[in-house]
């Protein structure tokens, strides 16, 4: 994770706990509103480099394009934080959430959280597609992987 092309990328560092999260969901009605709340999320994300859209960097098991690397939240080292990128709106939107979920926690945080719990909490386990669920599963395990090298 000292690779000074990996930290070159600004890190996503979330603007609010997965707390809040799950509340900004629960007040929209219907699923359309959902999207556009998880849409908007992404378009936030901190901008991706394109000298670290590389086949190195892509997550395997996305029908979109996303690429991802390590790093740490304000160059602490104890903590954790990825950049990512994706061609796809809906999951630079989930990315975003990844983010909020995993970005500044320690990799012990990482490893002992439980994603399902998490998306279930949001709503969204039951309404992704299965191949963005496929994705989601990818980079959470990228995640994961890098947070235990960390």
């Amino acid at each position: 994770m000292n690779d000074p092309v990996t930290t070159s990328a600004p890190m996503i560092v979330p603007d609010m706990s997965f707390t809040e999260l799950t509340e900004n969901f629960a007040l929209f009605d219907d699923w359309e509103d959902r999207y556009r709340y998880l849409i908007d999320l992404g378009r936030k994300l901190p901008a991706f480099p394109d000298a670290l859209k590389t086949e190195a960097n892509k997550v395997r098991g996305c029908m979109s394009q996303v690429w991802m690397v390590p790093g740490h939240p304000n160059g602490d080292p104890s903590r954790f934080a990825f950049a990512a990128d994706s061609d796809a709106h809906i999951v630079k939107g989930l990315i975003a959430v990844l983010g909020i979920l995993f970005s500044g926690k320690t990799p012990m945080e990482i490893g002992s959280t439980d994603t399902e719990t998490a998306f279930h909490a949001l709503g969204l386990d039951q309404h992704l597609s299965p191949s963005r669920r496929n994705g989601l599963v990818s980079m959470v395990e990228k995640i994961k992987t890098y947070a235990q090298k960390a």
